[in-house]
């Protein structure tokens, strides 16, 4: 018989950024509070390991440190982990050979035109509409589909044009010292020293409330868990809300109008780092037509590990597959980069693909064509007792950990007013 918690002033559904960044904001203010996680770690879409042979991190969730990322650099200070700045040196595959190219820069050029847009439409039907180069087009759909996760059949071109609009696409983005982990980690250690009860495999059925009272139902241990408190704040990814089973009928209009991009990414440890070689200070490779078409090393780190990333439509035509299907066809990518025998010098490989990821259902959030307020009408909470937190519901930086980490204080303080 497990040994029932007792009650708490809150519930947080999820250990990601969004619901640990939430613990956190409640209990330094002296709020008791149960975290429910159904994974066996914290982090959610943040997932830092080991590799043997590597002295560095191997991440398969979030890497990078994107845009200004305030709350993020805060969080970073706080838990005494530094930062790394990430080159941004990139080549292209074009007949055959890598050419020098700066796929921000062509895919800032496109957007710059959406400027003039007066009504919402999807992004590949306002590309066909402009008269850019091929490669124009090419790189802007790349980035789409790779950076934002998003078809361009579907997803806003508003919200593309809001968010590139900036400048600030291509810019810097560091990276965590010992990765993501080693601020997640952190941060679980300091609830837990401020007493809050983290509960790991714990997965949430129900959500049972009203006004001022909510009783939560989850799985632990092949067991029934059922904790009441005064408010919940569920920080569940996109793709999880939409496909339950917590199902929130007053969301469905909200749910309807944002997508969660599939993303696929393969990390491997190469016999030895073939690019210093072949093409030395790159850090990113594009292969457009490659089944994974964006690839990268961890410069200015040196460590034989390659990345493979597909997202948006490729990823979705390659998700559910096998991990040694998903590992040939990152091979291949390899291998139009590198050239033959490339493949050859795999050691090692770890696979993760978030759509298929029951706790996930995708890698990260985008606004459909006229869907714009629909991240802050999922941010509203219901009946002054269940809050939302999680990066689709950041207005301002979304699909980031930093999105997520601002959900979570923002969540926490309207829970506690």
């Amino acid at each position: 018989m497990l040994k029932p918690l007792p009650d708490p002033e809150f519930v947080v559904i999820g250990a990601g950024a969004a619901g640990l960044a939430a613990a956190d904001e409640l209990t330094r203010a002296g709020r008791s509070v149960v975290v429910l996680e159904a994974r066996d770690r914290v982090g959610g879409r943040a997932w830092t390991r080991r590799m043997p042979g590597l002295d560095i991190p191997v991440e398969l969730g979030a890497e990078f440190i994107h845009g200004e990322a305030k709350v993020t650099h805060s969080f970073l200070e706080r838990a005494g982990v530094g930062v790394t700045a990430s080159v941004r040196k990139q080549r292209y595959v074009c007949a055959g050979r890598l050419q020098p190219v700066n796929g921000f820069a062509e895919a800032q050029r496109a957007v710059e035109e959406a400027s003039r847009l007066a009504r919402d439409m999807s992004f590949d039907a306002f590309l066909a509409r402009q008269r850019l180069p091929a490669k124009t087009k090419r790189f802007a759909r790349l980035m789409v589909e790779g950076f934002d996760a998003a078809d361009p059949r579907v997803v806003s071109a508003l919200s593309i044009r809001e968010e590139w609009g900036g400048g600030s696409l291509g810019a810097s983005q560091p990276r965590p010292h010992g990765g993501y982990g080693a601020l997640f980690d952190w941060l679980a250690r300091d609830i837990l020293a401020r007493s809050a009860q983290l509960v790991l495999g714990a997965v949430a059925s129900e959500v049972r409330w009203r006004h001022g009272r909510a009783t939560v139902s989850a799985t632990f241990a092949g067991a029934r868990l059922s904790i009441a408190a005064r408010r919940v704040i569920v920080t569940l990814p996109l793709g999880v809300l939409q496909s339950g089973p917590l199902r929130f009928p007053q969301k469905r209009a909200a749910l309807a109008k944002l997508a969660s991009g599939p993303v696929i990414r393969v990390a491997m440890r190469l016999h030895r780092p073939l690019w210093e070689e072949r093409a030395p200070g790159v850090a990113f490779f594009h292969a457009p037509q490659a089944p994974f078409p964006t690839c990268w090393t961890p410069l200015p780190l040196r460590a034989p590990l390659f990345t493979a990333w597909a997202g948006g439509p490729k990823a979705a035509r390659l998700s559910g597959q096998s991990n040694a299907s998903l590992i040939r066809a990152a091979l291949a990518s390899v291998q139009s980069i590198f050239g033959r025998g490339a493949q050859r010098e795999l050691a090692a490989a770890y696979v993760h693909d978030w759509r298929a990821d029951p706790y996930a259902r995708g890698g990260y959030s985008y606004v459909k064509v006229n869907g714009q307020g629909a991240r802050e009408e999922l941010a509203a909470p219901l009946g002054g007792t269940i809050f939302f937190a999680g990066e689709a519901t950041d207005s301002e930086e979304a699909g980031t950990v930093a999105g997520a980490l601002r959900s979570g204080i923002r969540a926490a303080r309207e829970a506690m007013s």
